[in-house]
């Protein structure tokens, strides 16, 4: 009976976090609108970066986590907090009125999701706004949020790929970033 009610709740954990895993956002990058706005350029360029992360940070171990290549340089891990700010950031600008003002310390995988999260509700209110989202309002210009968190983001990306091909763990060669798709 014990040996049941171990499998049992083993399975059980291994459907879930399966499920959790289907239901983050940026497997793929969503298909593109029709017409170049401002706001279905701004939101393509959320969702390059929600793709990107997704895949540079999927199926992490500990020790890809731990890894620093040296003493003066972040872990991993510290380049995911990094990016998770620069995410909180970027929702917290666009989306005023639905800020994440979470200020719990998260486990990685809580960490992550809400990273997507984040880039996935930006991405959203912009691809599916029709007049112009009005930035000037708020205190940082969007030409900044462009060349600063953005492209921040971007760049510690490439960061989480170079580290966990460091410590053994090599990007899914299978993910495409030029299509946004993922090669069965």
């Amino acid at each position: 009976m014990k040996q049941f009610i171990c499998v049992f709740v083993l399975m059980n954990s291994v459907i879930a976090m399966a499920q959790t895993k289907e239901a983050l956002p940026y497997y793929e990058i969503p298909e593109y609108t029709e017409a170049y706005t401002a706001n279905s350029v701004a939101a393509r360029m959320i969702d390059a970066l929600g793709f990107r992360y997704y895949w540079a940070t999927d199926g992490l171990r500990d020790v890809d986590l731990n890894y620093k290549p040296s003493e003066s340089g972040r872990a991993t891990s510290e380049t995911i907090e990094h990016i998770y700010g620069l995410s909180k950031f970027i929702r917290n600008t666009v989306l005023s009125a639905d800020k994440d003002t979470n200020k719990a310390e998260l486990l990685f995988e809580e960490k992550r999701k809400q990273t997507l999260m984040n880039l996935k509700a930006v991405s959203d209110v912009l691809r599916n706004t029709e007049t112009p989202i009005q930035l000037e309002a708020v205190e940082v210009p969007f030409w900044n949020m462009i060349n600063g968190p953005i492209s921040d983001a971007l760049w510690h990306c490439g960061q989480v790929v170079l580290l966990r091909r460091a410590s053994g763990n090599p990007f899914n060669s299978k993910v495409n970033v030029f299509s946004g798709k993922v090669r069965e």
